[in-house]
């Protein structure tokens, strides 16, 4: 199965989503809480990684005009 790339809004969407169900239920259990925070570390990594992307395409850009 091919893995599909998360777009930057979409880890974005999940990354809140993750924060609202931690804030709101205080019936999560341990191994929930540990599955949903290692998720928003692969979220948060993803996030990341495209403002990077994003942010040396811009440099080039910029290096152009100039």
């Amino acid at each position: 199965m091919s893995k599909q790339k998360l777009t930057y809004n979409e880890a974005l969407s999940e990354l809140e989503q993750i924060l609202a169900e931690l804030e709101n239920d205080n019936a999560l259990n341990m191994d929930s809480i540990s599955d949903k925070v290692k998720r928003a570390a692969v979220l948060l990594e993803i996030c990341k990684k495209q403002l990077h992307e994003l942010d040396t395409e811009l440099e080039k850009i910029m290096e152009q005009i100039d």
